[in-house]
């Protein structure tokens, strides 16, 4: 539950991230670059976080 509400959290800081670029005159492309970058580095904390210790 706790890694889905990290994804949610992710994908809202994406959205917001995207929104800034967008308005802030930057090409699509960086934007796209930009994100998926984020959306990386935010699935692989959500990983090690969310993981059970052994």
């Amino acid at each position: 539950m706790s890694f889905a509400l990290f994804l949610i959290g992710l994908a809202l800081v994406v959205a917001g991230i995207a929104w800034a670029m967008v308005t802030a005159g930057i090409p699509t492309l960086y934007i796209g670059i930009t994100c998926l970058i984020v959306l990386g580095v935010g699935i692989m904390a959500a990983v090690s976080k969310t993981r059970t210790k052994d």
